[in-house]
């Protein structure tokens, strides 16, 4: 899949760091109250967590201000923090609070919650996927196929959306996406390959011959509640 080729790049840009940087050695320092070590953290992670805040409220102000208003928590829970999950892991928790909050209080608002949907069973996802045909590399350019790739990951329901940003974009295990949204390891995985079929599905009007796309409406729409 064309999206597979982009989100490997944006997860090697985002990680590629964290090989020659001690993340225990730093929240140890920052636990004991080190403004320093902390900052470190800040500029560790403020693009990842500004990306989080972004895909769910979909608002750059609002996205800003989840991000303050995250680091802010973190550090003043930080003595509590024990350590049984990488910091990021946690990060990623408190900022997804904090933007469903966010979302909340906009006048009028639909509530949102992150379990709004307690599917675990994968079973009735459809595991078989057609070959789009053509190559897209040969219809569009990078910046064109980037930004197809933004809108169609914009359009998936907010809780897909969510596990799709942590598990294939930033990279998180099936297990730490699962204990950042408190969901079981199924629910994650059920949202991941449903949020995939859904991708896949709105890429077709894209990247499938027109003749062949009659024949694929409804796919993975009908398995979205």
């Amino acid at each position: 899949m064309i999206y597979e080729t982009e989100i490997a790049t944006a997860r090697e840009s985002s990680t590629g760091a964290l090989t020659e940087w001690d993340e225990k050695d730093v929240v140890a320092r920052a636990k004991s109250r080190s403004e320093t070590a902390f900052d470190e953290l800040v500029k560790h992670y403020e693009r990842r967590v500004f990306r989080l805040a972004q895909n769910i409220t979909r608002n750059n102000e609002e996205a800003d201000d989840v991000v303050q208003n995250a680091f802010v928590k973190a550090f003043q829970n930080l003595p509590g923090f024990r350590g049984d999950s990488r910091f990021y892991t946690w990060l990623v928790r408190i900022t997804v609070n904090e933007a469903l909050m966010k979302i909340r209080r906009r006048p009028r608002h639909k509530e949102v919650s992150i379990d709004d949907s307690k599917e675990t069973d994968d079973s009735c996802v459809p595991l078989e996927i057609e070959d789009w045909g053509p190559n897209p590399e040969q219809r569009y350019s990078k910046q064109e196929l980037q930004q197809i790739l933004a809108t169609t990951i914009s359009e998936l329901k907010p809780g897909y959306r969510t596990v799709f940003q942590l598990r294939d974009v930033e990279g998180l295990s099936t297990e730490e996406t699962a204990q950042a949204l408190a969901l079981s390891s199924s629910a994650v995985k059920t949202r991941l390959q449903r949020s995939r079929m859904a991708l896949r599905n709105s890429l077709d009007k894209y990247f499938r011959p027109r003749s062949a796309r009659g024949n694929q409406r409804g796919g993975a729409e009908g398995y979205l509640p």
